[in-house]
């Protein structure tokens, strides 16, 4: 099964959604499903070396994003966000992440047989 799970919101937001989304995506890895990745808005920052956990968090986001993209999920990044949103605007997004665009979002989301947002 496919599965795409497009994250949309700051990450490190006073909440656990992220954490608990990015947990869920190596539970379905760990299921054998096909997981796919797609970073929006003011998550675009997870996909950036520059980010770090704030002080008071005792998760690195970031990290377990890319645990997740060597344990093969694919990982989109929108490419109008990358100026547009996040702290770290204009940075570069680290290795596995790679720059996309809403057409390949779209044909991303026909092509899944599941869609999930976070």
């Amino acid at each position: 099964m496919k599965i795409l799970i497009i994250f949309n919101r700051e990450p490190y937001d006073n909440t656990d959604v992220t954490w608990n989304g990015l947990r869920l995506a190596d539970k379905l890895m760990e299921a054998k499903q096909e997981v796919r990745i797609f970073l929006m808005n003011d998550f675009v920052d997870m996909a950036r070396d520059v980010c770090k956990p704030p002080a008071n968090y005792d998760q690195n986001l970031s990290q377990m994003l890319r645990d997740l993209i060597a344990k093969g999920v694919t990982v989109k990044v929108c490419g109008t966000c990358m100026a547009r949103c996040g702290i770290y605007k204009n940075h570069p997004y680290f290795d596995g992440a790679a720059k996309s665009t809403m057409p390949e979002l779209a044909e991303w989301v026909v092509d899944s047989d599941k869609v999930l947002t976070f």
